[in-house]
């Protein structure tokens, strides 16, 4: 892309013009063209005027560098605020579905219900609570991590099982695998009303 002309690019053709402009004929108020001054006085004339013309050439001349010295910090200090993209990767995290909730006819005030628990590859599922619900589950599909606060972390396969007590604060549950899912059959025995998982607040 060619540079844009600026105004000290202008001063020589400036400086013809205007000198052409002094030399040139001049008229009176009526119109009448005024005798041509003697040639003493018409250089004169002719050097005040270049010498205008040169100076003003200079101040724009050192404008424009005055400018751009001015704006390039400018420019690069803007440059420097300008954030990165941040890319931030979220954890998957598991689904649960629900498949039959009853209340307990010869148990009043507790629940029956029974879920299907997925993890996609690499899924875990954030620290949380059954409520005072006794908590039942079974692998149905791949390897699942399993902690209970207080506990040792434990490792289900397929076809194996594990309960938790009213209460337990459950610290970790995880998918194993980076490439399969895994499914969790669960039961849980509730108060009625209350919500199945709590999850921890954020920290």
């Amino acid at each position: 892309m060619a540079d844009e002309p600026t105004p000290a690019d202008d001063c020589p053709v400036l400086e013809q013009k205007l000198g052409m402009l002094a030399t040139a004929p001049q008229q009176d108020g009526t119109g009448e063209y005024l005798p041509p001054p003697q040639s003493g006085e018409s250089n004169k004339d002719e050097r005040t005027v270049m010498t205008g013309i040169r100076s003003v050439c200079g101040l724009l001349a050192a404008g424009v560098v005055a400018t751009a010295a001015a704006c390039a910090p400018a420019a690069e200090h803007a440059a420097d605020k300008v954030p990165a993209a941040v890319t931030v990767s979220k954890q998957p995290s598991e689904t649960l579905s629900t498949l039959f909730e009853q209340a307990l006819p010869n148990v009043p005030g507790k629940t029956f219900t029974s879920a299907i628990v997925d993890f996609p590859p690499a899924a875990r599922a954030v620290p949380h609570r059954h409520g005072n619900a006794f908590v039942y589950a079974y692998v149905l599909e791949g390897t699942v991590r399993s902690q209970l606060e207080g506990g040792p972390m434990r490792t289900y396969h397929q076809g194996e099982n594990w309960v938790e007590p009213p209460g337990a604060h459950h610290t970790l549950t995880e998918n194993t695998s980076q490439t399969e899912s895994a499914k969790l059959l669960v039961i849980f025995i509730s108060n009625t009303g209350d919500e199945l998982r709590v999850a921890d607040p954020p920290r």
